[in-house]
């Protein structure tokens, strides 16, 4: 069983779309820690629902970025942790960081990357007048949204939409595909190369998600 590490900032939907596998046994991990930036964060309350151990560790609390790191990858190392997932996690990661879990941090972004990285990907795609957005998980390095892409969803940017509405059309393929990545890694499916990364026997040229998911 895969051990998996969330980092949050806010509401949580993608965390409960990843308890909600597990409960439904999609996927085959133990959430073994919770960690927020946020006290206030309403991920807390998702992670007390459903009886997950939580941590919150506020950067002010930190003389700097690298002792705030190093105490969420204490945290995290002391519960064993394989993976990390970033569920709506509002910070920049640094090498520092990302050395403790090697190839082993995974985010979700609401575009296909690279297109629309940082904030408000989808305003940036309706204002910009994109046909198509849609969603990423893709592994962290140290860049903003930038690092290897394991999978996307796309979905039409429809030219009555607002940021609101594409962002909820786009949330919807973030809470399949983002915990179907979860199981990958549980499976022990993934395969880095450099910037290429592959799910082995998994199926490619697939719409509207690529590689195609297979549980969710």
């Amino acid at each position: 069983m895969l051990r998996i590490g969330v980092l949050v900032s806010g509401r949580g939907s993608n965390l409960q779309a990843i308890i909600n596998g597990i409960e439904e046994g999609k996927i085959n991990a133990k959430i073994e820690l919770v960690v927020s930036d946020n006290p206030q964060a309403y991920a807390l309350e998702r992670s007390k629902k459903h009886g997950i151990p939580f941590q919150v560790v506020e950067r002010k609390s930190f003389a700097s970025k690298r002792d705030f790191e190093e105490r969420m990858a204490e945290l995290l190392k002391e519960r064993s942790v394989q993976l990390v997932v970033l569920a709506g996690f509002m910070r920049i990661l640094s090498k520092n960081f990302l050395k403790h879990f090697p190839n082993s941090v995974i985010n979700i972004h609401p575009s296909l990357i690279p297109a629309f990285q940082g904030l408000h990907a989808q305003k940036q795609a309706v204002e910009f007048g994109a046909k198509f957005s849609g969603c990423t998980v893709h592994l962290v390095d140290e860049s903003v949204d930038g690092g290897p892409v394991i999978v996307q969803a796309v979905v039409p940017v429809l030219p009555q939409d607002t940021e609101d509405t594409l962002s909820e059309r786009i949330l919807k393929f973030e809470h399949r595909i983002l915990p179907q990545t979860v199981q990958w890694f549980a499976e022990g499916r993934v395969e880095v190369d450099g910037r290429k990364v592959i799910v082995r026997d998994a199926r490619y040229g697939t719409l509207p998600v690529n590689p195609e998911l297979e549980k969710f």
